[in-house]
């Protein structure tokens, strides 16, 4: 089995530690591990070029570190992507990586590969936010086609790991264990989403009379799905 991990900081703070204690309780000797640190890891900014869009996403100025990342993802069953909670959003870093990835949207081309993965998203906040914070970045990954996606966020009334009151430490680790043993039953399983296929066959008709993008139309009629063909088993 592999694991792609993406920490949206680069410090080891309580968001890290919940990451950790989640990768933890999945790996084994077999398991391989991709895991990456923002900003050390990510692109720099998008500048807007639609390379990526228009030409194709080995056009990206970027496309060394992007491509690298996007590899590792197509590469794991499980993806798990973290960041702490920074002024209500998650951190600028984790953003800039997933605006370099939007030509893997549904409503673009996305990757067949996704259709059968498990997310995992993470955020703590000392205070609040770290609920909104899951919900933007499981969207990102929900428009990838990932059908499975669960999220763990924590407000932890502290502002490091080590200052964490044990009752919630205590309800973290519940909380870990509960996720851990779902994701562990579903490996190997076909996980079925009916938003994403419906937004997929949504997509799907776009690119039926798609004339503007002729890289998406034409790699949608590659993959047969204009006809018979779907993503997912």
């Amino acid at each position: 089995m592999e694991i792609t991990i993406i920490h949206g900081q680069g410090h080891k703070g309580s968001t890290y530690h919940i990451t950790t204690m989640i990768k933890e309780r999945l790996i084994d000797k077999k398991t391989k591990v991709h895991e990456y640190f923002m900003p050390k890891d990510a692109p720099g900014f998008c500048v807007g070029c639609f390379q990526c869009m228009e030409k194709g996403e080995e056009y990206c100025p970027q496309a060394d570190k992007v491509q690298n990342i996007v590899e590792s993802m197509l590469s794991s069953e499980i993806i798990i992507i973290d960041s702490p909670t920074y002024c209500l959003e998650m951190t600028g870093q984790l953003k800039t990586l997933f605006d370099h990835l939007g030509y893997m949207w549904l409503s673009h081309r996305p990757k067949e590969e996704m259709f059968s993965k498990t997310g995992i998203v993470l955020s703590t906040a000392a205070g609040i936010g770290a609920n909104r914070v899951t919900k933007t970045i499981k969207k990102q990954m929900s428009w990838w086609g990932i059908p499975k996606i669960y999220r763990i966020h924590f407000n932890v009334n502290a502002a490091s790991w080590k200052d964490v009151p044990e009752k919630i430490k205590g309800k973290i680790t519940q909380k870990v264990n509960e996720v851990s043993e779902n994701i562990e039953d579903d490996i190997g399983k076909d996980k079925f989403n009916i938003k994403i296929r419906l937004l997929f066959n949504i997509m799907r008709k776009m690119q039926q009379s798609n004339t503007w993008n002729m890289t998406d139309r034409s790699y949608w009629e590659e993959k047969n799905w204009l006809k018979t063909a779907r993503p997912w088993r």
